[in-house]
């Protein structure tokens, strides 16, 4: 993660400071990359501890097709909740009506399915895109099971791209008509070199200090599971960043990261049993060797 850690001091001593959506402000670089060896260790961030069990979980709702924060809920990870609390707050309060706190608004999606239909609901985030994007005519096209045939079948195509950027779905994010921004991690594009396969992701959006460390846990896990299911061994992940930026109040944060010494980094065990994107369980995976420090807390930019 020396190129991550590299990145984050850049754009902290180089970068622009910027307004911003959210109205914290952002210290920003555009146009930056990366490249993280995968061959023999999983980059999870040793400089803070991560939320290893988060990153799973949250890699199989995608790969379910699932953009409801129920399965998520029900697996005691809650990196979306402030999303979808949001909207029922919101609406709640135009109405005059009464509203559930968080934690409570939370326990019952969990309890109650007809709630948690209506109010745990994303809009069409990551898993309907991948799995189920909507194309002419109204026909899902699930890119998943496409990029593993062509892996399969065709594995010197330039043509094993997952999009997430689905401009004819994006104005309800946009217009905040749903309750997730529109995807930060755009699309992603799978290159197969003699027995092994690498992954290049562009993210438009990067938050550099709560956001990129765990977006790169998961493709590199993406890229492990894929490399598995089709018969090859992961060798690189790539990102590409568009916007990189620091928000105003994550400074002091990442000052202390960045005082760090970074350790050995761990190694992912994968169940070698499963040959189905569909049959992943959590119990599949295990991470080895992995001795970080304290976990740092910082708010997350809605």
């Amino acid at each position: 993660m020396k190129q991550y850690l590299e990145l984050l001091k850049k754009v902290m001593d180089q970068g622009n400071d910027r307004e911003d959506r959210t109205g914290i402000g952002t210290r920003s670089l555009f146009g930056q990359q990366i490249r993280i060896d995968l061959n023999e260790i999983f980059p999870l961030l040793t400089t803070k501890k991560m939320f290893l069990r988060g990153i799973i979980y949250e890699l199989l709702w995608i790969l379910r097709g699932d953009t409801n924060i129920k399965f998520l809920a029900d697996n005691n990870v809650h990196i979306w909740d402030d999303w979808a609390y949001s909207v029922y707050k919101e609406v709640k309060q135009n109405l005059n009506e009464d509203f559930l706190n968080q934690e409570d608004f939370i326990k019952k999606i969990r309890e109650d399915n007809d709630f948690a239909y209506k109010w745990g609901d994303l809009g069409p985030v990551y898993g309907k895109q991948w799995r189920r994007w909507l194309g002419p005519g109204g026909k899902e096209v699930d890119q998943i099971a496409i990029i593993i045939d062509q892996l399969k079948n065709d594995p010197l195509s330039r043509r094993i791209i997952v999009s997430a950027w689905n401009v004819g779905e994006l104005q309800a994010l946009i217009k905040g008509k749903k309750s997730a921004p529109p995807p930060c991690p755009s699309f992603f594009q799978f290159y197969v070199n003699k027995n092994k396969l690498s992954c290049h992701l562009y993210q438009r959006s990067a938050d550099m200090f709560l956001g990129v460390p765990f977006d790169v846990a998961s493709y590199s896990l993406l890229t492990l599971i894929i490399s598995q299911i089709v018969g090859l061994k992961a060798e690189e992940l790539v990102i590409s960043f568009g916007d990189s930026h620091i928000y105003n109040n994550h400074f002091e944060q990442v000052k202390e990261q960045l005082s760090r010494e970074p350790r050995k980094l761990p190694t992912m065990k994968i169940n070698p049993n499963i040959k189905n994107i569909e049959d992943f369980k959590f119990e599949d995976f295990s991470l080895e060797n992995y001795d970080p420090y304290p976990t740092i807390k910082a708010s997350i930019a809605v």
